[in-house]
């Protein structure tokens, strides 16, 4: 076996981050993606409006794929279909080499539209029906099974079959980083995944080819993926030891970090988010050191998603009223260390006794806030991630803590609690980010429609990749019996009579 080249280490420099942009009082702001200018896009398609852009997609997808080429020799990446979807992302990585890997029978006859063949399909999913399984085994993919009851059906299927059925098995293990997930595969933890294993030997038509393993999501820790794959080279050999197959591919899956930042992240995420290399090195580093000397090394597969195409999404939003919120205050509040609508105990403190108020004052503290023509409903991730929210025009005014409302008719709707925004008045726009995974596949209709989705070309072109919504097509699969009818329609019914 020829020897691989040496590859430096990855190593990532720790500093202080970037200067605080609010110190000299200017705010700020995305007036432009790509070189587009925000006006011109929601001029021309509307708000709210979600951008992509092509170059960004590229680039993190050619930086992430260099980083594990460069030290592993045969990679493999599939992209993720669950993370977004639309066919003209999807079909961008599939240009770039990426295969597919889908969860549903939904997802899987998305790629197959997109002219991926089914042996270049990795299907995954804890909830795979059988009508799909049988497509799936007629088609080739790569079936990664994720449960007892899939690899009992997938073995009565196969029954009288010629050759046994390549399958592989997801596996879930405790790296001691984050929760186990263990709703999905087998635990090689308790010994479930080594019984799995050893009772295939009485299912000669299934031939276990491949190990997978997806830890979880926005992994920041690299050493999981270390102690992940560890479990899986051990896997492999208990595998070939037992006679059930070969193990031709290792699959780690994805859950690496895009550039957003939790609720509860106190460092930027320019320096928390860890580099691809250090992913890479993680993972590539540790099949080569364990993997048995003078035996090929197997294929390694990932499942990128999040960390290719949120940092390619945008969100422009038009704020349509401006109001004050009212924060709690008052000893209570001091006393437990924030306020009711999460003000700290320090703001509690300055509310009660700043500015020559008197400790007793019962005032409310007052906050800026905006609400704007974009709700959770496309937000999905808010939940978890504190989303940028920019003006979208230079604002030389100092900005103070604003919560971003959204439109919808429910008190939970809140973008961002607090986030430094300057003055706005109502018509200005703001720009979200990163909010490219996950929300366009999450999104749903709620007392609006959902929002055209366009993509920046390389060229500054701008092409709508996904039209706005509008009654007909939302309307489009009901039906409403006669007695049922639209009043306008009862009406004229009678005149007939």
């Amino acid at each position: 076996m020829n020897r691989l080249p040496y590859v430096a280490p990855a190593i990532q420099r720790l500093g202080s981050g970037p200067v605080n942009p609010f110190r000299l009082g200017a705010s700020p702001c995305c007036a432009g993606i790509d070189g587009v200018s925000i006006a011109a896009l929601t001029r021309e398609h509307g708000s709210p409006l979600f951008v992509f852009s092509e170059k960004t997609l590229r680039d993190k997808y050619r930086e992430a794929h260099r980083a594990f080429s460069r030290r592993y020799p045969d990679v493999q990446f599939a992209w993720s279909y669950k993370t977004n979807y639309l066919n003209a992302i999807c079909n961008l990585f599939h240009q770039e080499g990426s295969i597919a890997e889908v969860v549903s029978g939904f997802e899987y006859e998305k790629a197959r539209r997109n002219g991926i063949l089914g042996n270049r399909i990795i299907f995954n999913g804890p909830c795979k029906e059988r009508a799909d399984l049988e497509r799936a085994v007629a088609e080739g993919a790569m079936i990664q099974v994720d449960n007892i009851d899939e690899l009992l059906t997938l073995a009565s299927m196969t029954r009288n079959r010629a050759e046994p059925l390549r399958v592989a098995l997801r596996i879930n293990v405790n790296t001691g980083t984050h929760a186990v997930w263990s709703k999905f595969g087998f635990s090689a933890d308790n010994g479930e995944a080594l019984q799995v294993i050893r009772r295939m030997r009485s299912m000669p038509q299934l031939s276990l080819q491949g190990l997978h393993c997806h830890m979880g999501t926005f992994i920041l820790d690299p050493e999981a993926y270390r102690v992940a794959t560890q479990c899986l080279v051990e896997l492999a050999r208990e595998v070939e030891s037992a006679g059930v197959g070969d193990i031709r591919y290792l699959n780690l899956g994805g859950g690496f970090a895009s550039h957003a930042r939790l609720h509860y992240q106190y460092l930027p995420p320019e320096q928390v988010t860890p580099s691809m290399d250090r992913y890479a090195e993680a993972i590539c580093d540790t099949i080569t050191q364990l993997w048995p000397k003078g035996r090929d090394l197997p294929r390694l597969y990932l499942e990128t998603g999040r960390a290719l195409v949120d940092d390619a999404g945008y969100l422009i939003s038009t704020v349509v009223a401006v109001k004050s919120r009212p924060m709690s205050n008052g000893p209570s509040a001091a006393a437990h260390g924030t306020g009711a609508n999460g003000q700290s105990a320090l703001n509690t403190a300055l509310a009660a006794y700043g500015k020559g108020a008197p400790a007793t004052s019962n005032a409310p503290v007052m906050r800026h806030a905006v609400v704007v023509d974009a709700g959770v409903n496309l937000l999905y991730t808010a939940a978890w991630y504190q989303i940028n929210v920019l003006p979208a025009r230079p604002c030389p005014d100092s900005p103070q803590p604003t919560t971003v409302y959204g439109c919808l008719c429910m008190n939970i709707d809140v973008i961002r609690e607090e986030t430094p925004l300057p003055g706005l008045t109502t018509g200005d726009q703001v720009v979200m980010h990163p909010v490219g995974a996950y929300n366009v596949t999450q999104s749903m209709q709620f007392i609006t429609y959902r929002p055209a989705v366009v993509m920046v070309g390389l060229d500054g072109r701008v092409h709508i990749i996904r039209e706005r919504e509008n009654l007909g097509y939302v309307q489009e699969l009901e039906r409403v019996p006669d007695h049922l009818a639209p009043l306008q329609a009862a009406v004229a019914n009678s005149r007939t009579r």
